[in-house]
């Protein structure tokens, strides 16, 4: 299994952000273009980019779409889209424009059904995120939290097809205080199949020590990179 690595893009009001523990109260804008952003990444070597519509998710809507449309059908990089996608003509809205692959995330709970026939219809292509407090769900752009733990979501998924997870542990999202890779890795032990990492990476270290756990088969990073804790070009050699 090889390891890849997710420069990240997180989209607000048309801007390039970040926030802290998904706190909209603790923003900081690193960029007016996310096109221009994801062009910088991908000059630099990234084959994907990963996108979150953060009014998307917070509202139920596709705040940012043309953003994310433009970079999939512009840029030489495969891309996946997370942030309001809460109906199966959300889903097929982006996979029809040239979008490698959806993140469903609070609809995964909140109409399991709907996301099991969106992977029987997609298949791969749908990515299921889990973005836990304490190993319980959160969803509404992590405004709520549910009283379902990851793993036992992740169990029915899997069965019902779900080959990849997104796991997010919102108290490391924007932190820099180094992932939750115990939980990461319980998670991918659990359910047998591909989890990648999200929130919390500071450094070089943190990639080496997720890349050495079975079932984690990448990770995404955004603060990390955006502050210069290391370089998108060294974090790129840890694919190989």
């Amino acid at each position: 299994m090889s390891f890849t690595i997710y420069p990240a893009i997180d989209m607000r009001n048309g801007k390039c952000v970040r926030l802290e523990q998904g706190d909209f109260d603790k923003e900081t804008v690193y960029g007016d273009s996310p096109f221009d952003v994801a062009r910088d990444f991908v000059e630099k070597g990234a084959s994907w980019i990963h996108m979150v519509d953060l009014d998307g998710a917070k509202e139920g809507s596709k705040k940012n779409a043309v953003d994310v449309i433009r970079v999939a059908k512009e840029l030489d990089c495969r891309v996946q889209i997370g942030g309001g996608i809460r109906s199966k003509e959300d889903a097929a809205f982006y996979l029809d424009q040239g979008v490698d692959r959806v993140i469903i995330g609070s609809l995964a709970v909140k109409n399991v059904e709907l996301t099991k026939e969106l992977l029987r219809t997609y298949g791969e292509r749908i990515v299921i995120g889990l973005d836990a407090k304490n190993g319980y769900i959160a969803t509404e752009g992590w405004l709520e939290t549910s009283e379902i733990k990851a793993a036992d979501i992740g169990k029915e998924l899997r069965d019902a097809g779900a080959s990849t997870f997104i796991y997010t542990d919102i108290a490391k999202d924007g932190m820099l205080s180094g992932p939750n890779t115990e939980e990461i890795a319980d998670l991918a032990r659990e359910t047998g199949v591909e989890v990648i990492a999200s929130g919390g990476i500071q450094g070089l270290e943190d990639i080496k020590e997720l890349k050495n756990h079975p079932n984690i088969s990448g990770t995404i990073i955004g603060k990390a990179l955006y502050t210069g804790r290391f370089t998108l070009k060294d974090a790129l050699k840890e694919e190989v």
